[in-house]
């Protein structure tokens, strides 16, 4: 059996990874990161080692000891928290040094080429999960208003126009004006932003940025996602087709319909 590499952030998407890889017969060595990967992680595994974000160094190692010849990345980092207590090891410095801007994509491309320099191949960690990609048309709950459409045909536009700048992955609007875009903080954090200026009737709209490399920082929504929008006066979701994942997918259904938030996949060409 291969044992595989999984460089794990937070949120549900390493241990989704790893419960499939396993199903499908693989080993799992996970690299986790304090602060941000989910403890629960431990029982899905083969092994864990536990890491601070920044110690590249280290995290290549343990790969290397274990025999790993491929890896994914799965789970985003805080980056707000990062910038303020990021303390990178000289491999860890090499890396950030090598991104002529410190956005997601340029530090995420620097770090899987340190990686791959070692002779271990940087995967999509959607390699075993096309099941979870955002389908067309409906998705769950009801079906969303006219007005929300716009919104999201608006909001669409704003991502495909901000991609190239790096600039988040999701925009919050409601009636043409636009609350929120994901910068630092995630997309959670981004729904909570907007809740100040929502009236109850409010779209959320997350796609990949345009040319993103698929092998990290996948779009994702899951039950936590819903949960935030309820709290925050939001009544549509809509993700793109193809490159957004949907965690939790049964919890999620059944979640949306409780709370009637419209889920839509879109194809944004």
């Amino acid at each position: 059996m291969e044992l595989i590499g999984l460089i794990a952030g937070n949120g549900g998407f390493p241990l989704t990874f790893a419960r499939e890889a396993r199903r499908r017969g693989f080993r799992v060595a996970a690299v986790a990161h304090h602060d941000e990967t989910d403890p629960a992680l431990e029982a899905e595994v083969d092994s864990v080692t536990w890491v601070r974000v920044g110690q590249l160094g280290k995290l290549i190692g343990v790969l290397k000891a274990g025999g790993v010849e491929r890896t994914v990345m799965a789970g985003g980092i805080n980056k707000a928290r990062s910038l303020l207590s990021l303390r990178p090891d000289a491999r860890g410095a090499k890396a950030l040094a090598r991104a002529a801007v410190l956005g997601d994509d340029n530090i995420l491309r620097a770090v899987a080429d340190e990686i791959e320099q070692e002779g271990i191949s940087v995967i999509p960690s959607t390699i075993f999960l096309a099941s979870l990609l955002a389908p067309a048309g409906p998705i769950a709950g009801p079906a969303p208003s006219s007005e929300a459409l716009e919104d999201v045909n608006r909001g669409f536009e704003l991502l495909t126009a901000l991609g190239p700048h790096d600039v988040g992955q999701g925009v919050m609007l409601e009636s043409g004006a636009v609350l929120a875009i994901e910068a630092v903080e995630g997309t959670d954090a981004m729904i909570c932003r907007g809740a100040a200026f929502a009236k109850g009737q409010a779209v959320v709209v997350k796609a990949a940025k345009a040319g993103q490399d698929m092998r990290f920082d996948v779009p994702a929504v899951g039950p936590q996602t819903l949960a935030a929008m309820s709290e925050s006066g939001a009544g549509t979701l809509a993700i793109e087709t193809g490159s957004s994942i949907i965690l939790d997918r049964a919890a999620f259904d059944q979640q949306a319909a409780g709370l009637g938030i419209a889920v839509i996949g879109v194809t944004n060409d």
